[in-house]
């Protein structure tokens, strides 16, 4: 990613993190489009389709890693040989994907981050009072929904479009913009059904 681009993903970020943090119930505006009143359910989180689409982006996202671990594990096998893709790719991506869908997300903010899943906010049925994105005093204790590890780790697909050649790059990070490559899967339909967007 070049400076303009990371500059763009930075300045988005920017925006829509005030934007929520300004406005809140738009939070709850956007989970209660997949919210089924009438039910007092999520209905997606039973939908097949939405759970084969869940579980099938984030496959993409694991095979877009294994050349990396492939190309480690080969060179750890056997040390005589050539690295089969750049050692600084490997570490690139995979030092990546372990601190964003694992350190950052799963050990760091779902463990410390009180904020509860919109499953289970008084607005929706559930116990627990609404908690803005950026305050970390709700009343969960455990798995809790600062942003999600699956939204982390469909975002993490833009490091690997960051390493593609300079002319197919463009394609790349449209591909890690689709329904099937990010967080559009994770912080859209599929997600809201457990947890709200990643913002």
């Amino acid at each position: 990613m070049n400076r303009t681009g990371l500059f763009v993903a930075l300045s988005l970020a920017l925006v829509i993190g005030l934007l929520f943090g300004i406005y809140p119930e738009l939070d709850l505006k956007l989970a209660a489009l997949f919210y089924d009143a009438a039910a007092k359910s999520f209905p997606l989180k039973l939908n097949a389709l939405a759970a084969i689409a869940r579980d099938g982006a984030m496959w993409i996202a694991w095979g877009l890693a294994l050349p990396a671990i492939v190309a480690l594990v080969i060179k750890l096998a056997r040390p005589d040989k050539p690295l089969l893709i750049s050692g600084r790719a490997i570490i690139f991506l995979l030092v990546t994907l372990f601190f964003s869908a694992g350190v950052l997300t799963n050990l760091t903010f779902k463990s410390y981050w009180g904020r509860p899943r919109p499953v289970v906010v008084t607005q929706f049925n559930g116990p627990e009072s609404f908690v803005p994105w950026w305050d970390p005093r709700g009343s969960c204790g455990r798995n809790c929904s600062f942003f999600s590890g699956e939204g982390a780790t469909a975002f993490w697909t833009y490091a690997p479009a960051a390493l593609t050649p300079p002319a197919w790059r463009p394609l790349a990070f449209a591909a890690a913009s689709s329904p099937a490559g990010s967080g559009w899967r994770s912080a859209g339909i599929f997600s809201l059904t457990s947890q709200p967007p990643v913002w």
